[in-house]
């Protein structure tokens, strides 16, 4: 057996009679085991203060706090320890009564020192079985995280799951995600609290702000050459800038870690009394931030990506509006009001925003069309009918952009109608899509008050009583009603901020 007392078990025997004492102490130390007495209960719990245990041998009656009195606290103290009665004056049922209240199991005075040995053998071997299925249920865990993260090219969702992983896992009460602001500076980009059911009793009602700030230099300098952060006490302290409001008890940090390229680092912290993190939480936290590391630097590159794109597809669109001098800014306006019309809907902001992109480009399928879009006077029943083709041409364009799909029924189907007269696939009513249904109605106000080549723009109260008139048959009753209802509103809250607005 290892003679390291690191690794081996830790056994406290409490009884007030030093004999029996001594002779187990004696015994179970030949067997390996590090074994420390008590001679009462309060003995016991000033000792379990200081040190952890794996098995806690104790009588049944004892001056001050005898085993019963005992074994509740040991629950509350040492949850992981395992509780052995011994009585020599009792009967089985008392021992019986022990067990269950939480003891392990009971041993019967006068006793046999090999039975003893065979029960404290047999306690941690249920301890060794307990821990194994742990470790697969956190490597699992690990897998399943790990594959959560390599599967997104969020940035918001890759630091959501190694965020929830540090806490459901590594069960921290404080912990925060670092990144760097691609000027050789990192910043606080993410902070986490477990949920208040996970919290110990002494932080229920703390805020994050009370936990206190990573000291980047710190983290900068010990990172830059070392990727092991396991500290405890004082030694954690130094890591955090302000005072806190309560002594920390435990950190660890893992790198986020690109090549030779500091991305960022996690941080998790415990201030839970007794509650201190392992070389095993530590790894797991540096596999999953190694994953992490990867899966940021590509969602970084996503979102470049995504920029590009929707950079470029604005441009062109803008570039369709310069097509025609009676025209230009028309997608910013109808952008401009079909978001009116969804935040007055109460749509949700990520539904907005799809909404205020789908406007942008509503037209972007005017490229294809092969006229003359700055002509005096209307279309020809041909150059018409080349006109009607755009929203298909639209469709086209963005097709092939898998994340720009969300943008495509604004921009396919904004040329539907209520009544199913419209085109290009003739939907009707609820069939149309809300996205296309808002911005037919904001485009259609803007086309209306802005000049063509055919006419002047016409008067705000014309436009307004044109797009009442069409409820039910061009537009969706509710959407028209919502959009004049409040149009007024909107259009004094904007000359407020200096736009214009159209007379």
């Amino acid at each position: 057996m290892t003679t390291n007392s690191e690794e081996c078990p830790r056994v406290l025997i409490v009884d007030d009679e030093k004999f029996i004492r001594d002779i187990l102490a004696d015994f179970l130390g030949m067997e390996g085991y590090v074994v420390r007495t008590a001679e009462d209960g309060q003995a016991a719990l000033s000792e379990l203060s200081h040190a952890q245990y794996d098995i806690v041998i104790s009588d049944l009656k004892m001056p001050r706090m005898g085993g019963i009195e005992l074994l509740e606290a040991v629950g509350t103290r040492a949850p992981h320890a395992l509780t052995v009665m011994m009585t020599g004056f009792g009967t089985v049922e008392t021992a019986i009564d022990a067990m269950k209240r939480g003891a392990y199991d009971y041993i019967l005075k006068p006793f046999k020192v090999e039975e003893v040995i065979h029960v404290v053998q047999r306690g941690l071997e249920k301890q060794r079985l307990a821990a194994e299925n742990l470790r697969l249920k956190e490597a699992l865990s690990l897998y399943k995280v790990s594959e959560a993260i390599a599967a997104s090219l969020s940035l918001e969702e890759v630091l959501t799951t190694l965020g929830d992983a540090a806490i459901h896992e590594i069960h921290g009460d404080f912990v925060a995600i670092w990144l760097d602001d691609g000027e050789g500076n990192h910043y606080e980009r993410q902070r986490l609290l477990p949920p208040e059911h996970l919290r110990s009793a002494a932080l229920k009602d703390v805020s994050a702000s009370a936990f206190g700030t990573f000291d980047q230099a710190a983290f900068r300098e010990h990172l830059s050459r070392d990727s092991t952060l396991l500290e405890h006490g004082a030694k954690a302290a130094r890591f955090l800038q302000s005072e806190l409001a309560f002594p920390i008890q435990s950190l660890i940090a893992a790198p986020l870690r690109m090549k030779q390229r500091l991305l960022g680092w996690i941080g998790v912290v415990s201030y839970t009394s007794g509650k201190r993190f392992n070389e095993g939480q530590r790894k797991l936290l540096s596999i999953v931030a190694s994953r992490a590391a990867a899966a940021i630097e590509n969602a970084r590159l996503y979102e470049d990506l995504r920029a590009t794109f929707q950079q470029t597809i604005e441009g062109l669109a803008k570039a369709i509006d310069k097509m025609d001098r009676y025209t230009a800014g028309h997608s910013d306006r109808v952008a401009l009001y079909a978001v009116y019309l969804a935040v007055r809907l109460g749509l949700p902001p990520e539904q907005v925003e799809i909404i205020r992109q789908s406007a942008l480009m509503h037209d972007i399928g005017k490229i294809g069309c092969v006229l003359n879009l700055n002509k005096p006077g209307r279309l020809t029943q041909i150059e018409y009918e080349s006109f009607k083709r755009h929203p298909g041409f639209g469709l086209d364009i963005l097709e092939p952009i898998r994340f720009l799909h969300p943008l495509i029924p604004g921009v396919h189907l904004h040329h539907e109608r209520w009544d199913g007269r419209g085109y290009p696939l003739g939907l009707k009513g609820h069939d149309v899509p809300l996205i296309a249904r808002i911005i037919a109605v904001a485009d259609t106000y803007d086309a209306m008050t802005s000049d063509r080549a055919y006419r002047r723009a016409l008067p705000h109260e014309v436009a307004v009583a044109e797009i009442e008139r069409c409820a039910g048959t061009q537009f969706d009753p509710l959407l028209s009603h919502d959009f004049c209802a409040g149009l007024d509103d909107y259009r004094e809250a904007e000359i407020a901020k200096g736009n214009k607005v159209p007379d």
